[in-house]
């Protein structure tokens, strides 16, 4: 009973490899224009931004701490953050995601 109509499947055409190779430049483009293309560009951001980083700047870190910048070296990837009068904390320069407008520390 299954057999019969297996056989009688045998006589349909087969995908060529030309097909396989269009699907997959297809899927690639996707894969650039969709994944590829915006993280090199959020990448490229994040470099000018830490680039452009100087003392008195008001920034955010990852971590959620908002401080004023008070010592950029530019040897250094570190950078001294002042939280509070009294606080202070050095932290990697990649660790900052937003400069904030002048008054924002206070404002808090």
């Amino acid at each position: 009973m299954f057999i019969a109509n297996a056989y009688a499947n045998t006589g349909a055409p087969q995908g060529g490899g030309m097909e396989m190779v269009i699907m997959l430049a297809v899927f690639g483009l996707i894969f650039y224009f969709m994944i590829l293309r915006p993280q090199n560009k959020r990448v490229k951001e994040h470099k000018n931004l830490v680039e452009s980083l100087a003392k008195g700047d008001e920034v955010l870190t990852n971590g959620g701490l908002v401080g004023k910048i008070v010592k950029v070296t530019a040897d250094d990837d570190y950078l001294v953050l002042a939280l509070g009068e009294n606080t202070e904390v050095t932290i990697k320069k990649d660790f900052i995601t937003a400069v904030l407008p002048k008054g924002s520390v206070k404002s808090l």
